[in-house]
């Protein structure tokens, strides 16, 4: 951009345009111009670049030199429209250069009979013993002035550029460079020597709260800690009686665990918060923002998941105060020995009004391959999957492994194998198996969009002897596994529950053995509202866009089949999320890893959310 530009006389009749800079992210860059002599018979004299105009109008002919130091504006213009009547334009491509580019400056004239009129009276009046040259002196000031008038915007919006380049370097230092090296600091606070682990309310989990509470202040957040251990930070913005925006993610882990899961979401949760209080933003919020920290979604110590955003959506049954961990401690216990009330009624006061929500978005990683190889940090979740857990029981005849023949053994080991390989088939290709009658409801297999996925977990076997088969007392064996069957489509779910219990019993009764089904969990899908998954496509897109350029791919739609507090919340308010890329897809694990762009990338998606549709900018 350039800067205005001042109109000096000597006694030799030389006139100057002073230098033109460009300032960019506080540093001066570009050339100077001057505007050498001119001879009293109107001509121009010295080294000079000419650009051409039409017939009537003066030729504008400079020369770069040196650069100076920058002169205050005579007169700032807000815009072209401020210089009057444009009858003739002059384009002038100035030497500076913003980031490799030439600067455009565009010159509206005024009638030039006008400014000759002007220039005559001026002369007439100033300069009446030297008429003869007068007016082309006076002329060509005239046009200096007007240049100065016109090229005095630029430096206000050089300022601009300017602001806005500090500002995004700073936007970047914080959703970047702070919040990987947070996440870091956070990946050291766990309750082991040699690992990370940070289960619900305990040692760690403590310090872990007044990390996220000292961050949530320096982003400007009032916070606090409710009765069960869930972390708040909440910023009111210009209405405080409006539905919130609800923003989460879990702070527990698992055993041996990765720094990203769960701290990811609140980290940059935090920081894009903290990147709209620092650039002056956060009063323009239209509705209060919270970020929550949830205290368990793992459910590591006590074996059952969501403890703390379930508390929060108003699911949390005042049961759950009497489970216990390893240790025989109750929840009730724990509670109480950190300092919460544990009681039926705290339980009940976690739970927010619905109509005080507008809704609820989560960051996390992946925990999946898919991003990476498609190339992409960002992706956005269009659903998660529903999950049912069963336990199944094969019975059959112990026996010695030498002495019963192959044809008269009731064996359920070999049974049991047969089932798995039934259940890969039929989570391979569902269309082969599934029968589309009443009991499925008209359901089709191509439904499902690739979401359905099964896995056996555990498996045990009686007595465990590499030269018995499989038995226990009264000569009865048994082979026990776990089925784990998830697809975002409940009644797709439930089908594939009907056609593989019909098929595993007939399985069982073709080899003379007897299987048991047991069902031990359920988990409903939850589908990501439309809207939101709108917004937070544009919001990732922007986002990239902003760093990077033209991005040639949409951002995708991914299904996730691992549960999150979304999944909970969803019971509250329409939820929304967005996933990260992760490497390898490796999760649950030290080995898990988040590239610090991909960090800044997904911060910088929330910031976008954020100034796009909660706040009036």
């Amino acid at each position: 951009m350039t800067t205005p530009m001042d109109v000096d006389q000597h006694a030799t009749s030389h006139f100057y345009m002073r230098p033109v800079w460009r300032a960019a992210g506080g540093h001066v860059a570009g050339h100077s111009w001057l505007m050498t002599r001119i001879s009293t018979k109107g001509n121009l004299s010295g080294p000079t670049k000419t650009f051409t105009h039409s017939p009537d109008q003066i030729p504008l002919l400079v020369t770069p030199f040196l650069r100076h130091p920058p002169y205050p504006p005579r007169r700032s213009i807000q815009s072209v429209a401020d210089v009057a009547p444009m009858d003739n334009t002059a384009i002038l491509r100035a030497g500076a250069r913003d980031r490799g580019s030439s600067i455009l400056a565009v010159l509206a004239l005024p009638p030039l009979r006008e400014l000759r009129r002007r220039a005559r009276a001026r002369a007439a009046a100033a300069m009446a013993s030297r008429s003869d040259y007068s007016d082309l002196v006076i002329l060509s000031a005239a046009l200096l002035l007007l240049f100065a008038r016109v090229t005095s915007s630029t430096i206000a919006e050089a300022g601009d550029s300017s602001a806005e380049g500090r500002r995004n370097d700073l936007i970047q230092d914080i959703l970047r460079e702070e919040a990987v090296a947070r996440l870091e600091e956070l990946g050291k606070v766990t309750d082991a020597d040699n690992y990370l682990e940070r289960t619900f309310l305990s040692p760690a989990s403590k310090r872990a709260r007044d990390l996220l509470c000292s961050w949530m202040e320096d982003a400007g957040l009032r916070t606090w800690v409710d009765q069960m251990g869930n972390v708040h930070g909440r910023v009111e913005g210009m209405n405080s009686s409006a539905e919130a925006l609800l923003i989460g993610s879990h702070l527990d882990t698992v055993v041996d665990a990765g720094i990203f899961d769960g701290s990811l979401g609140v980290v940059c949760a935090i920081s894009a918060l903290k990147a709209l209080n620092v650039s002056g933003r956060s009063k323009n919020l239209e509705r209060p923002i919270e970020v929550i920290a949830f205290s368990d979604e793992e459910g590591v110590r006590f074996q059952t998941t969501f403890l703390g955003s379930a508390g929060i959506a108003g699911s949390l049954q005042s049961s759950v105060l009497q489970i216990s961990d390893r240790s025989g401690v109750t929840l009730q216990d724990v509670l109480k020995l950190n300092s919460f009330e544990g009681t039926e009624e705290s339980i009940l006061q976690l739970k927010y009004d619905q109509r005080s929500v507008w809704g609820y978005i989560e960051v996390h990683i992946e925990q999946g391959p898919v991003l990476e190889s498609l190339g992409l940090p960002l992706g956005v979740v269009k659903g998660i999957a529903g999950q049912t857990r069963l336990k199944v029981i094969v019975r059959g005849s112990q026996g010695h492994a030498g002495t019963v023949p192959m044809s008269m053994r009731k064996d359920p080991m070999a049974a049991a194998a047969e089932l798995i390989l039934l259940l890969e088939n039929l989570c391979k290709n569902p269309d082969n198996f599934l029968s589309y009658d009443t009991n499925c409801q008209g359901f089709r297999g191509e439904s499902l969009g690739g979401s359905l996925v099964c896995t056996v977990g555990e498996m045990s076997v009686w007595p465990g002897a590499s030269n018995v088969i499989p038995g226990q007392a009264m000569s009865i064996s048994y082979v026990t596994f776990t089925v784990d069957i998830r697809t975002i489509n409940n009644m797709a779910r439930e089908a594939i529950i009907f056609e593989l219990s019909k098929q595993m019993y007939r399985s069982c009764e073709q080899r003379s053995v007897s299987c048991i089904i047991e069902r031990k969990h359920d988990a409903e899908a939850v589908t990501c509202d439309p809207g939101l998954r709108s917004q937070l496509r544009t919001a990732a897109y922007s986002a990239l866009k902003r760093v990077v350029g033209e991005i040639p791919d949409e951002v995708p739609f991914l299904m996730s089949g691992a549960g999150h507090d979304a999944m909970a919340m969803s019971h509250l308010s329409k939820v929304g999320m967005l996933f990260v890329r992760c490497r390898g897809g490796v999760s649950h694990s030290p080995m898990e890893y988040v590239l610090d762009d991909d960090v800044w990338f997904a911060g910088l998606a929330i910031l976008e959310f954020l100034e796009t549709n909660m706040a009036k900018l």
